[in-house]
């Protein structure tokens, strides 16, 4: 009986306490999984001066999830289901943070402090010119040899009641890469239930400035070691471009895109025509959104037929670059090795203007002290 009653009083125990039951001799711990959105937070290694660099895994009610990390406030993966609920990466990166600190086109960063080009690395405020880096040809690219996508953020998770979230901030101080003004930057980086992405920007300066934001996200719908994007389906919701020079600086013109082959107003596959791009070898052009500028709005829509998904963009912003990944070649491996591909990836850049400093008829860029730069995009998945 004694005996009998010490078992009972076991199997009250452990049935009271998973802990209790975790402590037993063989027993592993059991940890309950979690439902519903969620963060988890983790470290994604050091700098070599030692400064731990952390992931954010945002988990949706759905299975979905979204990895971001507090180098350069960089996506590093997006997983979302295909047509049969298989659940796939779409972003292109690495699995570790050695190989984001090496070279690479900027994936999954974010962009700034302008982020495109300015042409031979110049642009005048308030009687004053500025000579930024030139790290792109003659021009000066995606904010300088250091720019937000090299920088340490910090971050903190939210509470959201329809997804998970994370919100990055950073200082960048006066005079950095030469561009003017205390700018206090924030990305706020949400995954809704329904399996949205959404992007917010905010940024406020204590002197007079220039900003443009995105981030730089190469998207593989077929997942990340799958295929070219030549045949997916892309709609551009812009009838217009900025046509550039050879060293893709707009000329200050804005034409149509009708009878050229940037012209995605019906759904159209990449690969249709953009062998008449001989110059630069692909798409890397800046289009003029319709609607406007300020309203949330849907940019663009990209289908692969092989996967089922499907991917919209929304933004507040006036432009968007669509880059075909033509400085891809095969001699960056990215995730498990792989060698990303010319064609390998489409980003789909929401921004303003390229060198838009320099082009006073194009949308303004300044940012000056008391006013408030907001904007938002979304990138929302489905399959069918």
């Amino acid at each position: 009986m004694v005996l009998g009653g010490r078992i009972c009083m076991l199997a009250f125990l452990i049935a009271l306490s998973p802990e209790f039951a975790s402590a037993l001799p063989g027993k592993e711990p059991q940890t309950a999984p979690e439902k519903g959105a969620h963060v988890v937070k983790a470290s994604f290694g050091k700098l070599p001066d030692g400064t731990e660099i952390e992931s954010y895994t945002l988990h949706n009610a759905r299975g979905a999830s979204a990895k971001v990390i507090t180098y350069g406030a960089t996506l590093t993966e997006l997983t979302v289901p295909e047509r049969h609920g298989k659940m796939g990466d779409v972003v292109l990166g690495f699995d570790n943070l050695e190989d984001y600190l090496g070279q690479h086109p900027f994936f999954g960063g974010t962009i700034g402090r302008y982020a495109n080009r300015i042409a031979k690395g110049k642009f005048a405020l308030d009687g004053k010119e500025y000579q930024l880096a030139l790290n792109n040809g003659p021009n000066s690219l995606h904010g300088g040899q250091l720019g937000f996508n090299r920088r340490v953020w910090k971050a903190e998770a939210l509470e959201e009641k329809n997804g998970a979230a994370v919100r990055f901030s950073y200082l960048s101080k006066d005079g950095e890469e030469n561009y003017p003004g205390n700018l206090h930057v924030s990305v706020t980086y949400t995954l809704t239930n329904t399996d949205e992405l959404k992007i917010q920007y905010a940024a406020d300066t204590d002197k007079d400035t220039v900003l443009n934001l995105t981030n730089h996200s190469y998207f593989n719908l077929s997942g990340t070691d799958t295929g070219t994007i030549l045949k997916y389906i892309l709609y551009l919701n812009a009838d217009k471009y900025t046509p550039v020079d050879s060293t893709l600086i707009p000329t200050g013109a804005i034409d149509s895109v009708v009878g050229t082959p940037l012209d995605f107003l019906k759904p159209t596959a990449i690969g249709t025509r953009i062998a008449e791009l001989k110059e630069i070898g692909g798409y890397d052009h800046n289009f003029v959104l319709n609607g406007k500028a300020g309203t949330l709005r849907l940019a663009a829509k990209v289908i692969d037929p092989e996967s089922g998904r499907e991917m919209e963009v929304l933004t507040t912003q006036p432009g968007i670059q669509f880059y075909s990944s033509i400085g891809l070649n095969g001699s960056i491996k990215g995730k498990g090795g792989v060698a990303y591909e010319k064609y390998g990836a489409i980003c789909l850049e929401t921004q303003h203007f390229p060198d838009s400093p320099n082009h006073p008829d194009f949308p303004s860029t300044e940012l000056k002290p008391g006013q408030h730069f907001r904007s938002e995009t979304i990138y929302k998945f489905s399959a069918k």
